[in-house]
């Protein structure tokens, strides 16, 4: 598997990608590969938060657990669906509090390369799974290569808003900023999950988190999807 970043986070996080941890975690990607398992997302897809969202363009970290390990689901952005797949039921929860918290309709898929686009990187703590078992590459490596990728931005002095949905997002993230001195803002919820969408609504991160960009003389996020 070839780490192909954009340039910007190449650089931001060069000596990480030299660590031998990165070795292994490719080894066990290819012997993944020769076994015949199917792995999600597709390869060229592995690293698309990071093509479509450039280091110095992140405004927005929305921080997701594992890929989704159905077919052609999977594309390398947190809770995102490729076009002609039918949004999964945490999206579906999420369009259903953007439209309590900003009078959104709910899109008609669950591509939410837009939001990427626009400085909002959708970060998965793994970013590969086998297909149709969740949680297959937890403990790889795949957690401490993201848990770099938090760390190093938490040193931009350039303040973020971080939305984290669900106790395993706060979590991870909460660990690495209580490390640091840092500018950026935290929102919290429960996962959008059907376990937990009761907790979930009426955390109005959307226009909480255009709130905060504003005050910072940032442009806001456009939700709308359709």
């Amino acid at each position: 598997m070839v780490m192909t970043l954009e340039k910007g986070w190449h650089q931001a996080l060069d000596e990480e990608l030299k660590k031998p941890y990165i070795q292994a975690l490719k080894t066990f990607l290819s012997e993944e590969k020769k076994r015949g398992i199917t792995v999600y997302p597709p390869e060229p897809y592995v690293f698309n938060a990071f093509r479509q969202t450039p280091f110095d363009q992140v405004k927005v970290v929305i921080m997701g657990q594992d890929p989704y390990h159905g077919a052609h689901q999977a594309h390398g952005l947190c809770f995102s669906v490729q076009h002609g797949i039918n949004p999964p039921p945490s999206l579906k929860n999420i369009y259903r509090e953007m439209q309590d918290d900003l009078g959104i309709p709910p899109a008609h898929h669950g591509n939410l390369e837009k939001w990427a686009k626009q400085g909002v990187l959708m970060l998965n703590a793994t970013l590969t799974v086998q297909a149709g078992n969740p949680k297959s590459h937890y403990g790889r490596g795949w957690e401490t290569f993201t848990d770099a990728v938090i760390w190093r931005l938490c040193q931009r002095q350039d303040p973020l808003v971080f939305i984290l949905w669900g106790k395993s997002a706060k979590e991870k993230c909460e660990n690495i900023l209580s490390q640091t001195n840092h500018p950026h803002v935290v929102l919290k919820a429960a996962h959008p999950s059907p376990y937990s969408a009761t907790e979930f609504f009426g955390c109005r991160h959307f226009s909480k988190t255009n709130e905060y960009l504003k005050k910072w003389g940032k442009t806001p996020i456009d939700w709308a999807l359709n």
